[in-house]
């Protein structure tokens, strides 16, 4: 493959029998050892069970070749996705390599629960989209014209509020008649082919960065040694380069390399790849990370910045488990949510262009406070924990990982529950973010969450029992006996009459506290207290005092209580 020549990865995503593998052989030229259904099962069952890849290639244009300099030609990989609800974890993994996704729709049928899934994949992990209507032969043909027009307009309404507003729509018959009728040419294709080389954008390829590939397919060639078959997501390799495969714990030389058949010396991010290295057991490798030595970590835990899917209806609470991707794996994790306060409406557009966020602009900062959230919530909320007003609000979750995954640093992470009844018609992907923090360290528990300054707003409330003189009072129910005391020496309180106050040290063996209230108090709160002013107190109670003598005047302390440090300390803002 020349360096002329642009590869562009196309998923072909949508529900199961939709028709995607029979669109992806109606565009395809030539096949990977990954493609049109290579698994036996899916021969036998009628379904793609695995990722597959196939590609065709597109010579440029000459208004086009102002756009794409360097580049002669434009070769179209195509990703075909498993379109079946048990099969989520396959179409996720594949999805996170792709440019462009052609989202496959069933003339006949419309959007199902599958397609909307696949199309909230789409809206993470891509930025450009053309709806295929699929099966046209299906309808009459004195129908057809209406059909399309009729699904083109309900499919423009269902993605008014998606970034894909406005995206192209094809009618194709990519095989007509259907799977069991002779071959056919295939409708449409010319039509989808010009309609793709329009939306076809030049993305960002760069040699920088650590080589992390993607591996999707292994297996042995005698005499010559093991292919692993995926896509570069970042930086470049090279013959006699060394590879690294962190879940097997080895590294291995680069022997030789092909891009569809097509000998290379070289490949880069965004290329689809067979890379043969020194001979391994294919079968312990069937699908993972390839890196350059030491560029993928082992992660325990993590801190992802994260957002919700406006479409999942249940809760995503603290504590909650839910399956967690990364990359091609997918692992049971416990969440825990908290938020950054931003009062100034800063953090507006980093919730609504995440796609777009550079993630130093929200690096993760362990010196600042966070407020616990007991689950995750829309961008704007009247955010609880004593925080009464309505801010914009920064969300994070530490994801305890039930057991360890490689991947990359900053890693896209889509979580779901996968163990949701798969005929199910509700959205079972409920958040997705990309990774602040990877924990490596097993004991993250010990050495790094301590570190992590995420509390809870704490309130108590006591009874002032009396003023020993004019800045001083006594409070009592506000502590029990046994409270060390000593934690709260200084902390600040307010009095249901207005009045603040500090702290200054237990009174006694019974949990009382001595207040100092440095502006003092107010003639009438000092008379019913004093000493001298109990007594004229009774009185004005047989003459019908006050509520606030009959209720007695309260003590009430706020403070934060940190959640993961070991010492659980406290403090107040």
């Amino acid at each position: 493959m020349t360096d002329n020549v642009l590869n562009f990865n196309v998923g072909v995503l949508g529900h199961v029998d939709s028709g995607k593998t029979s669109l992806s052989k109606a565009l395809s030229t030539v096949a990977s050892t990954a493609c049109f259904d290579k698994n036996p099962q899916s021969k036998e069952r009628g379904i793609t069970l695995d990722l597959g890849f196939s590609s065709f290639t597109v010579d440029l244009p000459s208004t086009k070749k102002e756009v794409f300099k360097g580049y002669s030609s434009i070769q179209y990989t195509l990703v075909d996705c498993p379109g079946h609800a048990s099969l989520i974890r396959t179409i996720i993994g594949g999805a996170q390599i792709i440019d462009l996704m052609m989202l496959v729709v069933d003339i006949t049928k419309g959007m199902q629960t599958q397609t909307a899934e696949c199309l909230i994949i789409g809206q993470i992990t891509c930025s450009k989209m053309i709806v295929v209507l699929n099966k046209v032969d299906m309808i009459p043909a004195e129908k057809q014209g209406a059909s399309i027009d009729k699904m083109k307009k309900r499919m423009l309404k269902t993605l008014e509020t998606t970034k894909f507003a406005d995206c192209p729509i094809v009618a194709v018959a990519a095989r007509p008649g259907g799977p069991e009728a002779p071959d056919r040419e295939a409708v449409g294709i010319t039509e989808l082919i010009s309609t793709l080389m329009e939306s076809t954008y030049l993305p960002v390829r760069s040699e920088d960065g650590p080589f992390i590939f993607s591996a999707d397919h292994c297996f042995s060639i005698r005499g010559q040694g093991t292919v692993m078959t995926g896509t570069v997501l970042s930086g470049r390799t090279g013959i006699n380069d060394t590879v690294e495969i962190p879940s097997l714990g080895m590294s291995k030389k680069v022997k030789s390399m092909q891009m569809f058949r097509k000998p290379v010396e070289k490949i880069k991010q965004g290329d689809r790849a067979g890379i043969c290295v020194t001979q391994f057991d294919p079968t312990l490798l069937e699908r993972g990370l390839v890196c350059s030595p030491g560029a993928l970590v082992t992660v325990h835990s993590l801190i992802a910045f994260i957002r919700k899917i406006q479409y999942y209806k249940g809760a995503v609470s603290t504590k909650s488990k839910f399956h967690i991707t990364l990359g091609h794996e997918t692992v049971m994790g416990r969440l825990s949510m908290f938020g950054l306060l931003v009062e100034n409406g800063s953090s507006s557009k980093l919730l609504k262009d995440f796609d777009n966020i550079n993630l130093q602009d929200v690096a993760f900062d362990f010196s600042k406070d966070y407020v616990h959230q007991d689950e995750l919530s829309a961008d704007k909320e009247k955010v609880g924990q004593g925080v009464d007003r309505t801010v914009d609000t920064l969300q994070f979750a530490l994801i305890e990982l039930e057991k360890p995954v490689t991947c990359a640093a900053n890693a896209l992470l889509i979580g779901s529950r996968l163990d949701a009844d798969v005929n199910t018609s509700s959205c079972r992907i409920a958040f997705y973010g990309r990774i602040l923090v990877a924990m490596t360290d097993p004991k993250y528990k010990e050495t790094i969450l301590p570190e992590l300054k995420v509390f809870k707003t704490k309130t108590r409330e006591g009874l002032v029992e009396r003023a020993t003189d004019k800045y001083s009072v006594i409070a009592k129910n506000l502590f029990k006996k046994e409270t060390n005391l000593a934690a709260f020496a200084n902390f600040k309180v307010t009095l249901s009459t207005g009045e603040k106050g500090v702290i200054e040290g237990g009174f006694g063996q019974s949990g009382k506290v001595k207040i100092r209230i440095p502006e003092g108090l107010s003639d009438d709160i000092y008379q019913r207290y004093s000493s001298s002013g109990k007594k004229k107190g009774k009185n004005k109670e047989d003459e019908g005092g006050t509520n606030e003598t009959k209720e007695g005047v309260k003590v009430c302390l706020s403070f934060k209580r940190y959640m993961y440090d070991l010492k659980k300390d406290m403090k107040q803002s």
